[in-house]
């Protein structure tokens, strides 16, 4: 602890001392936009753009373009305005020396009773085609946030209803579900997963319901972000949960500029500019490897851990009518861990791995993307998107059993049994797919009616070796003997292959109907073929808001959200044994009040019914069936304030209630992610143009639990000592609440041309390592609690 204390007073005073040399120049920049109207992707001509609190300011021509020259250097607020649509401010405009701010804004149409309300949204808010559960996030709010080091999936974590599952992880779990349930969108292209180190079996050989750790966005490269909890119309599915839409930067059409961070664990770098009159360019490479942190930190037994992300999107406007993007991605990752790593003389009940597994683990995913937005006429467009994805698992596991001492310390990790290739997982998917999406406002309705189609392979392989031992088990699952406290794994009935295509097919018809004044109702409904399950479904959806006054609403939805199985789970099943798609029905009505254009009030209850829901009945073999059901209910509050002149923040509450019945004879029992009651609070203050300071403080009650009897000797041999871990009881207690707090400083300067920043962001800072889970250790009989918090994060800036 000594140590790392050092360490960080010395980056510290590093980092400022850079900051410190930096000059000092005033100069001027340019601002240059497009306008839009969001519903109809029309330039609008003739609004008004105004930079906040200065003379400065410019109409749109023709096109929706505006130019304003000769800013001082420095952070704006811009106001937009126009005749029968929102006002919308947006914060944070940075005017660089030499350089061209140039941004694609979009405003929506005015809301009845609300004609003079400025809203400081973003994409998806106050929109009646989302009247419920909506949220988003700037790119300048995801960066500041506190503790999430610019990933936005940890950004989302302190959204009401939104349980993240401890500072390690980067994935969320919304209202009662799991983390792989929710819709994923980046550019209108659905996506396998957004983090790195979520594939199966990466720590256990089977899958983590935790997510992934770490986002494969590097900071700074969203652009946008549309967050639904829910309710969300027929236009998307095949996840039932919430959906989250991404939207890459654009290229900067007007200037070059060139940006750099540098951390501890890596660095990143971005390329932003005009390739051509017609066409700009984005691109990002970023690579981070824990190692000399780990070093820096004295860290005993450190996983080597390494990851890439690599990202090129251009923009292309091919005239007036037609706008094509292009998007490729590439991301790879390599943790690992052998017998070389394991040191002697350590405590292995301190080891946050359990120490029990080496594991050897090469992943990746890729995208390419074509999106072409053409504007039919005045009140019509489509877009089309072509797109090919990846992603590829390949994990080798082991097993080891060192010699321990009385006291649990290692004392040669080469005199005991370790294998390096037990266990091999093996999960490669593919897709190509075409969505075509067509949108038509009419004088009181707005109509869009889209299908999309995909050909999905998947290549899936489980393998074990030999004849395992299972020292956790459940006294429901089946055992040779009921004297038997440990369970026999048996290649014949874990090993499994597949190797296959299929077709998916989508269609829908999403309603937007402003039936009278200050009422708008939207009426949905999807229909999905699975290839996989062979499976035909239809999910009617119907959400609406009612305009109480000035300031306040009455929202609500309400639907059906069929959710494909796994892949996974479809490959381990024998040809005869068909598993079915998860229902879930949904329920929610809100409240909602804005007190300004800048603060804003939500409140919301829901309720959800799950039926069909795959599950295991016993954990040593790969059968699964759809005898699941269940039901989650809950309230969730929030009170925002928008990024606005020096300040920002969030208060949100939710309670929750999840259960499930695998109906096996266990019972109801809480879900996983049943955590009723959480409590964020975040805030952000920046007094001038130089600093910035971020803090976040989250409660949440603690996770879920088995209970379990230790049985000691179960092998009945005392030269080779096993305990084992009965699950008597599932879900049935819970582990320690779970508390943060996260601190981020940053610090900017001007230069002659460009900007220097240095920024400090602490996470977890009252446990660096947070209690948050269990592991179960066969040879030494304990349960240990175990959590690796995260690092804390210092780094520079530059951008030019």
């Amino acid at each position: 602890m000594k140590q790392r204390s050092k360490m960080k007073a010395y980056v510290l005073t590093l980092l400022f001392s850079m900051a410190s040399l930096v000059s000092f120049a005033q100069a001027t920049g340019n601002l240059k936009g497009k306008i839009l109207d969001q519903s109809t992707k029309q330039p609008v001509v003739g609004a008004t753009v105004q930079i906040d609190q200065t003379q400065l300011g410019a109409t749109t021509d023709t096109s929706g373009v505006f130019t304003i020259n000769n800013i001082l250097a420095g952070t704006y607020a811009v106001t937009i305005s126009y005749i029968g649509f929102q006002t919308k401010n947006i914060s944070e405009v940075v005017i660089t020396s030499g350089k061209t701010y140039y941004s694609e804004l979009e405003i929506l149409e005015a809301v009845a009773n609300l004609n003079e309300a400025t809203v400081r949204a973003f994409k998806g808010e106050n929109n009646l085609l989302t009247p419920v559960s909506t949220f988003s996030y700037s790119r300048e709010e995801i960066f500041r946030n506190p503790g999430a080091q610019g990933d936005i999936m940890r950004a989302l974590g302190s959204l009401p209803g939104v349980v993240s599952s401890g500072a390690q992880f980067s994935a969320i779990a919304a209202r009662g579900q799991g983390t792989q349930d929710n819709v994923y969108m980046v550019d209108d292209i659905p996506m396998f997963n957004l983090s790195h180190l979520e594939a199966e079996g990466f720590n256990s050989g089977f899958n983590d319901p935790n997510g992934g750790r770490f986002s494969i966005f590097a900071p700074r490269i969203i652009y946008n972000v549309q967050f639904q909890n829910g309710g969300f119309d027929a236009v998307y599915g095949r996840k039932s949960s919430s959906y989250l839409g991404l939207g890459i930067k654009e290229g900067n059409k007007a200037t070059w500029s060139f940006a750099g961070q540098f951390d501890l664990l890596g660095a990143t770098l971005i390329a932003d500019g005009p390739i051509s009159k017609k066409t700009s360019l984005f691109a990002s490479g970023r690579y981070q490897n824990f190692g000399l942190l780990q070093r820096l930190l004295d860290q005993q037994n450190p996983v080597s851990i390494g990851f890439g992300d690599y990202l090129i999107k251009t923009t292309t406007e091919l005239n007036a009518k037609n706008k094509l993007s292009f998007i490729a991605m590439y991301n790879p990752e390599r943790p690992r861990r052998s017998i070389d790593d394991i040191d002697a003389n350590y405590n292995i009940n301190d080891d946050n791995s359990g120490g029990t597994i080496l594991f050897n683990h090469r992943g990746s995913k890729a995208l390419v993307g074509l999106n072409l937005r053409t504007l039919i006429d005045s009140k019509s467009y489509i877009k089309n998107v072509l797109y090919f994805r990846t992603s590829g698992v390949d994990n080798n596991f082991g097993n080891f059993t060192p010699s321990l001492d009385e006291e649990g310390m290692v004392l040669d990790p080469r005199d005991g049994r370790y294998e390096d290739d037990l266990r091999r997982i093996k999960n490669n998917q593919g897709e190509i797919g075409y969505r075509s999406i067509y949108t038509k406002r009419f004088n009181k309705l707005t109509l869009t009616a889209g299908m999309d189609a995909a050909v999905v392979n998947l290549d899936y392989e489980r393998r074990l070796k030999r004849i395992d031992t299972v020292y956790t088990f459940r006294n429901t699952d089946l055992r040779p003997s009921p004297g038997q406290y440990y369970q026999i794994l048996n290649p014949s009935q874990y090993n499994s292959s597949f190797d296959n295509s299929a077709f998916n097919g989508s269609s829908y018809l999403a309603v937007s109907w402003k039936i009278a004044n200050g009422f708008t109702l939207n009426p949905s409904i999807r229909y999905d073929y699975t290839g996989f399950t062979e499976q035909h479904t239809v999910s009617p959806r119907m959400s609406g808001s009612i305009l109480l006054g000035d300031k306040q609403s009455i929202n609500f939805a309400s639907g059906i959200y069929f959710q494909d199985a796994a892949f996974s789970d479809l490959a381990g099943q024998s040809a005869a044994n068909k598993l079915k798609n998860e229902r879930t029905f949904q329920n929610i009505l809100g409240y909602k009040y804005q007190f300004s254009g800048d603060l804003k009030l939500v409140v919301e209850g829901w309720y959800k019914q799950f039926d069909d829901v795959v599950v295991q009945p016993n954990r040593i073999q790969s059968y699964l069936n759809n005898n699941g059901t269940g039901y989650a209910y809950g309230a969730d509050l929030s009170l925002t304030k928008r990024l606005s002149q020096s300040w920002y923040g969030t208060v949100s509450y939710s309670y929750m209630e999840s259960k499930r019945d695998d109906h096996n004879g266990i019972g109801e029992y809480d879900y996983t992610f049943n955590i009723p009651h959480n409590f964020s609070l975040l805030g952000s203050y920046k007094p001038n143009n130089k600093w910035i300071f971020s803090g976040k403080f989250r409660y949440s009650t603690g996770r879920p639990a088995d209970v379990y009897t230790l049985h000691a000797n179960v092998l009945g041999n005392p030269n080779m000592l096993r305990y084992s871990q009965e699950i008597t009881e599932l879900n049935g207690r819970r582990l320690p609440d779970y508390v943060s707090l996260d601190v981020r400083v940053d610090y900017n300067v001007p230069l002659k041309k460009g900007i220097f920043s240095a920024f400090v962001d602490l996470a977890n800072l009252n446990n660096q390592f947070n209690v948050n889970s269990e592991v179960f250790i066969p040879n030494t009989g304990g349960v240990y609690r175990v959590g690796l918090g995260m690092f804390p994060t210092f780094g520079v800036r530059v951008e030019r």
